[in-house]
């Protein structure tokens, strides 16, 4: 079985801005963004799953209408932190995350952990068939969290695993 793990286009940002569940819209990059991407796709998929934020919907469109969104594949949830920037939120709350984002939860989100938890049962409950191809639209942390999973990185390494904007990543089961 082949998965091609993609990651979202190139968000409209304000610098700092903490949007883990937030919705936020593309930049006028996309199509071209999509472009590169569709290079390292096959033709087609059996299966296309998506997170069910904009910016990863948008992408799964592209590539077939017939896609399912799934909660499991959604970014980390930063809780009252969303919407907000890396140094308007409490400074003390934030470098206790910091110091071990795998266990502590963000006040009123959850933890590296708990979504590494919900990113394996989905995973886990992929069909298993070796000749399909499926697609997964999703976040970095999503992406780094099967990586890691798949590849026995520990969760307090996950954020050494780069993964580009636009990034198409295959894996063989």
């Amino acid at each position: 079985m082949e998965v091609y793990l993609i990651r979202h286009t190139t968000p409209l940002l304000t610098p700092g801005l903490i949007y883990g569940r937030s919705e936020v819209l593309l930049t006028e990059n996309f199509a071209q963004e999509w472009e590169v991407a569709k290079q390292n796709l096959p033709a087609g998929f059996d299966l296309v799953y998506s997170s069910p934020a904009l910016r990863c919907t948008e992408l799964a469109k592209q590539i077939t209408r017939d896609f399912q969104t799934d909660d499991q594949l959604a970014e980390l949830n930063f809780g009252e932190w969303e919407g907000k920037t890396w140094d308007t939120v409490d400074q003390v709350q934030l470098q206790l995350w910091m110091d071990d984002f795998v266990n502590v939860c963000v006040p009123g989100g959850e933890s590296m952990q708990e979504m590494f938890e919900r990113v394996k049962e989905f995973w886990q409950e992929l069909p298993t068939n070796p000749d399909q191809k499926i697609a997964i639209v999703t976040h970095a942390g999503v992406i780094r969290l099967v990586l890691a999973l798949l590849k026995q990185i520990p969760l307090a390494s996950v954020f050494e695993i780069k993964v580009g904007y636009g990034e198409v990543i295959k894996v063989e089961i």
